[in-house]
């Protein structure tokens, strides 16, 4: 069976001055064939050979075959650059002559020309191919990290009451639980993450913080910076001050904050004087 949006081995049935008609079997009816444009049948193919193609459709909504792998296929991921957007969609360079159209009902937010989007692609109602940024049921479950290891991610969604939802490697399922959303995300950003669970569904839990004593003297030393450069070495405050205020300045959580001053305090960088804090 020729399926629509897989790399598979078909073989070369007739030769035409126009291309070359491609089968499972050498003698495979009108049908069962798909056409590989002359300007993709390789010099020296004859009938019988085997070729490894790509199955679209073109323009004109007919089966093609191409021997160009795309940088995406059927069900899987990618981060693809939008080449223009127009009245019902953007549309993907997604490394074939025609783009992958994304329509706007499958944008999880508004596309611009020129960005990085990363989408899923699928067969839609009408039988053609598409890209769609709800990804979530096109990410892996059978991640190869455990507990500790460093990946990246790309953002596709954040949903403040649950966390911000991850595509490991633009492959995996993963998520950064709420509680440690101490700073803002936005969909397409790029994170370095920590594993800090993989679940029993093989979803994993992820941390844009390093391990404790490594956050620990980083979490420091921009305290001591924003002190310094924008306090000119004076804050007006504590680690017993609001949250909401210990956030808005240093971006950190309350607790955050109040491990990066007893570092710094013991390594007497600064002192602690009637509710402020002072570079030494």
């Amino acid at each position: 069976m020729i399926e629509l949006g897989k790399m598979q081995k078909l073989l070369v049935v007739k030769k035409e001055s126009f291309g070359a008609y491609l089968g499972e079997t050498e003698d495979a009816d009108r049908d069962s064939r798909v056409l590989l444009p002359a300007k993709q049948v390789p010099e020296g193919c004859e009938a019988g050979d085997a070729l490894k193609v790509f199955i679209y459709r073109d323009s004109q909504d007919r089966l093609i075959a191409t021997t160009r792998e795309p940088k995406i296929l059927l069900h899987g991921v990618a981060v693809l650059k939008c080449s223009q957007v127009n009245r019902i969609g953007a549309f993907l360079d997604w490394g074939l002559e025609k783009d992958l159209l994304l329509p706007y009902h499958e944008q999880t937010r508004q596309v611009k020309s020129g960005e990085d989007v990363l989408v899923a692609l699928y067969i839609d109602k009408s039988g053609r191919l598409a890209a769609t940024m709800k990804v979530y049921p096109y990410l892996r479950k059978d991640p190869p990290y455990v507990v500790g290891d460093s990946v990246s991610g790309t953002v596709y969604q954040v949903a403040h009451n649950f966390g911000v939802f991850i595509a490991v490697d633009n492959m995996y399922s993963g998520m950064i639980p709420k509680r440690e959303m101490q700073t803002s995300f936005t969909p397409g950003q790029v994170l370095k993450l920590r594993v800090t669970n993989v679940k029993e569904d093989g979803k994993l839990d992820l941390s844009a913080h390093e391990k404790a004593y490594i956050q620990r003297g980083e979490d420091a030393e921009a305290v001591l910076a924003v002190i310094r450069d924008d306090y000119s070495g004076r804050l007006p405050f504590d680690d017993k001050a609001d949250p909401e205020k210990i956030r808005e300045v240093f971006g950190l959580s309350k607790a955050a904050f109040k491990r990066a001053v007893g570092k710094l305090y013991k390594e007497r960088v600064i002192r602690l004087e009637d509710g402020e804090i002072h570079v030494v």
